[in-house]
């Protein structure tokens, strides 16, 4: 495992190290490079640092021109406008470069120096509810940013804080204990998640209507509350069957999303139960929360209601119940001392976000987060209609999850299909592909948008062949699997000795940005980033391919040399599409 250094980190050590040997009061300073249209790159720090030190800029960029070792690395630099550097990679360079991406498995991405321990909430679904569009987002932006985090060599911790606590399970409880049978299953061996959830949804319902109509029901099922918060047995075990049930519906959602959750990181609310009392005797020990009638509270100076009053976070109510506050403010204490997090990463809805700036202050007076372990909410938007309105049914009801994702695969698996005869896919194929088609729109529709904004669902649009697509994405790593398998008796092979087209620059340089874009992503946690360099990618190859023919090639070096700049591009795309949990077929 060889991390590789980019074309723009080499270059820009050759010009920090001209730049400081032309003006050696500078220090290290920054050449500011960027990728350039009048050039492979521009270099713009003679600009401020000759105006920092009266110089003039034009010079001191001549000067480091100079100090430029010209061949192996840089073909060409010119001096333009106010100082500003244009550079010229030589082609060599960028072959050499690709290849020794290409020898290690990793892409020559590094893994980062000082990995920490991240531990990162998200998809949370609730117990004895079915899951709904508004649960999509945690899930596909949490899955993408576990995997692009591990990739860098980060310890990540995933927690699902379902809820699975609360006044609600009362009635849930009180009604199963008088209408045992009411979770049975037909078949123990192959309980489907849609049996499960229609479980669930009758009992809910018939246990409401009973609750509505009947005082005495309703009066046991108060009781129910308090049993199961004390921690009877019987009462615990009735609950079990509920969480287990609804953990059967869950799996087969994350299923068809594709996703792994575990079981062991599955923890609900009631697995912070025995903390909340401690916590809260902390939090009022250390002055941080005061009794304000009769609640525990903690009072910050900018938050205000619409009356001008403080708003309080209600750690624990008047009446001794404990709210979300205590809940989370538990987690973070189990996430910080049990599990050695030092980044707590929270894959939230934005309109959380009060709550959440509120909790994070509070654990940080409380000294459980600090300059060392630090809490992100990675919030994110809505998911709307094409209409740009939150996204309903016709009937104004919340759009089941399953439902979305079971169109997505029919739209695919119809686009698959009316293109399955050129290729000759078999049925099997078809279907299969569908499916990683479907899943793919969806994810891609999602992740290409930066998270806090939201964003319109539009099947038409997701599984469309033309534009920023994850189906265009996957036409164009299968096409170049084609490309490879069609190209009998020729090897992808690197030539640096020979010169590049235009087309094969731009689709190298883009090449070689993996890493960096890659720690940008990870850095800021921004998945989008990765998915519009994956589309600018594919955009490159497409114009390659166009201009440039790969196996009717002029020579056999070119043939080879053209095949492994398919290879590399094929395998990054890959590599970039599963950090995004989306599959790449072999064949479409």
């Amino acid at each position: 495992m060889a991390s590789v250094d980019s074309l723009a980190s080499s270059l820009h050590q050759r010009i920090a190290d001209a730049l400081s040997a032309a003006l050696p009061e500078a220090g290290t300073a920054d050449p500011l490079l960027r990728r350039s249209d009048r050039a492979d790159f521009q270099a713009n720090g003679m600009l401020a640092l000759a105006k920092k030190l009266k110089g003039n800029p034009r010079e001191l960029a001549a000067k480091v021109v100079e100090g430029l070792p010209k061949g192996e690395l840089i073909s060409d630099v010119e001096v333009s406008g106010p100082g500003f550097l244009n550079i010229t990679v030589s082609d060599r360079a960028i072959t050499e470069t690709l290849a020794a991406r290409a020898a290690d498995q990793r892409l020559g991405v590094p893994v980062k120096e000082k990995p920490g321990t991240t531990v990162i909430d998200w998809a949370q679904p609730n117990v004895a509810k079915e899951m709904h569009v508004g649960h999509l987002r945690s899930a596909v932006i949490g899955d993408a940013v576990v995997k692009i985090l591990e990739f860098t060599g980060e310890k990540v911790i995933s927690r699902h804080h379902i809820g699975d606590w609360g006044t609600q399970f009362g009635m849930l409880i009180q009604y199963l204990l008088e209408h045992p049978h009411e979770l049975d299953h037909k078949n123990e061996q192959a309980v489907s998640g849609e049996e499960a959830m229609s479980n669930l949804n009758r009992l809910y319902k018939a246990s409401r209507a009973l609750f509505d109509s009947d005082e005495e029901f309703k009066e046991r099922a108060r009781r129910r509350v308090v049993d199961l918060q004390a921690g009877d047995e019987q009462t615990l075990a009735l609950w079990r069957r509920f969480v287990d049930e609804s953990k059967i519906y869950f799996y087969s959602v994350f299923d068809k999303l594709d996703m792994d959750i575990r079981d062991e990181n599955v923890v609900g609310e009631s697995g912070y139960n025995h903390m909340l009392t401690e916590t809260c005797r902390l939090l009022e020990e250390s002055g941080v929360a005061v009794r304000s009638e009769g609640a525990l509270c903690v009072f910050f100076e900018d938050v205000k209601g619409p009356d001008g009053k403080p708003v309080p976070l209600i750690v624990q109510k008047s009446d001794g119940g404990f709210g979300y506050a205590a809940t989370d403010l538990s987690a973070i204490r189990d996430r910080v001392q049990n599990l050695g997090a030092d980044t707590l990463l929270y894959v939230v809805d934005a309109r959380q976000a009060l709550h959440f700036k509120m909790v994070f202050e509070t654990a940080r007076r409380a000294g459980w987060l600090n300059d060392e372990v630090h809490a992100v909410q990675l919030a994110f938007g809505t998911v709307l209609g094409k209409d740009g309105k939150p996204f309903k049914t016709r009937e104004g009801e919340t759009v089941r999850l399953v439902d979305l994702l079971d169109e997505a695969i029919e739209r695919a698996t119809a686009v698959v299909g009316e293109k399955a005869g050129k290729v000759g896919l078999s049925e099997q194929e078809i279907t299969e592909n569908g499916r990683y088609v479907g899943i793919g729109a969806v994810k891609y529709a999602d992740l290409s948008t930066s998270a806090i904004r939201d964003y319109k669902f539009d099947l038409d649009q997701m599984v469309s062949l033309n534009g920023d697509t994850s189906v265009y994405l996957q036409y164009a790593y299968a096409r170049i699997r084609s490309i490879i398998r069609k190209a009998e008796g020729s090897s992808p092979a690197a030539h640096p000795e020979l010169p590049l087209a235009p087309a094969e620059r731009a689709l190298g340089l883009h090449l070689d940005q993996f890493g960096e874009t890659l720690a940008e992503v990870a850095a800021g946690y921004e998945p989008h980033k990765l998915a519009a360099y994956l589309y600018q990618l594919s955009s490159h190859f497409t114009a390659f391919y166009d201009q440039c023919p790969v196996i009717k090639a002029d020579t056999p070096e070119q043939v080879a040399n053209r095949l492994f700049l398919c290879e590399l591009t094929a395998r990054t795309l890959r590599q970039g599409m599963e950090l995004l949990g989306i599959r790449t077929p072999e064949r479409l």
